[in-house]
């Protein structure tokens, strides 16, 4: 003989249902069944986050390696494998510098030396900078080469070119963080051109020094630039690039 639910196990129940449909959203696709129409198709993916990233329909060049040769793809991907990459690295690198504090250095050799999995984690940052650099670049080159830049994705071109100038900048604010003489020129050169600049050149030198020479507040504030403030700009312009993306009509056919 079954046993009759309480009426607190029936609202129980209820609440649980409303919670599964809140969170799942089971919509006519479910219930029905999957029907291979576009229609449903289009309903799976709008009901689906995950689904959602990827348009309902692909055209065919856009399927074929030759055409990207996956350049955009692959600039997404070294960003994801540095930002995961970049975590592992803050938990073993302090920002600091000066008389008795020269812990960045340090820290660093400690990566090379001590730390386990510690060369093979930095050095796969530092290629994939690299390699994020030149797939940018190139796959720019690529949609140059294809038109892709005219009408009516001239907006997202230019959004384009925003990504690769912070790109640059990422792979040089990072340059800095290891604190040896290599870096230290680097970026004395780097600041020194950013001092020429017309009318706004000196303080745009003395925000990125934090003084007037290079210091311990200089690799702070660069420490800043390169973990939080360029990635959350160059995050918000890669979310606006794949949307344009899709509302422009997907990846450009041929000329």
């Amino acid at each position: 003989m079954s046993k009759i639910p309480s009426p607190t196990d029936v609202k129980k129940r209820v609440q649980d249902n409303v919670i599964w449909r809140s969170v799942f959203r089971p919509g006519s696709i479910y219930r029905k069944g999957y029907r291979d129409t576009s229609r449903d198709r289009a309903l799976a993916a709008m009901n689906n986050v995950l689904y959602h990233l990827h348009p309902v329909k692909v055209k065919r060049h856009g399927l074929k390696l030759t055409y990207t040769y996956c350049l955009g793809g692959t600039s997404f991907f070294l960003f994801i494998l540095l930002t995961v990459t970049g975590i592992f690295l803050m938990f073993f690198y302090r920002p600091t510098a000066g008389a008795g504090s020269e812990f960045a250095f340090q820290d660093m050799q400690n990566l090379d030396q001590t730390i386990q999995f510690g060369a093979l984690v930095r050095n796969m940052h530092r290629w994939a900078a690299h390699l994020m650099v030149l797939t940018t670049f190139l796959h720019m080159a690529r949609v140059f080469y294809h038109g892709a830049y005219k009408p009516p994705r001239e907006f997202n071109w230019v959004v384009g070119v925003i990504l690769l100038l912070l790109t640059l900048l990422l792979a040089f604010t990072g340059y800095l963080l290891p604190w040896d003489q290599l870096a230290l020129w680097a970026v004395a050169v780097g600041t020194s051109m950013m001092g020429y600049t017309p009318v706004f050149g000196q303080q745009v030198q003395f925000v990125l020094l934090g003084g007037v020479e290079i210091g311990p507040e200089t690799l702070l504030r660069w420490y800043v630039l390169h973990v939080l403030l360029l990635p959350f700009v160059l995050t918000i312009f890669l979310a606006v690039h794949f949307w344009r993306i899709r509302k422009d009509g997907g990846i450009s056919g041929p000329l």
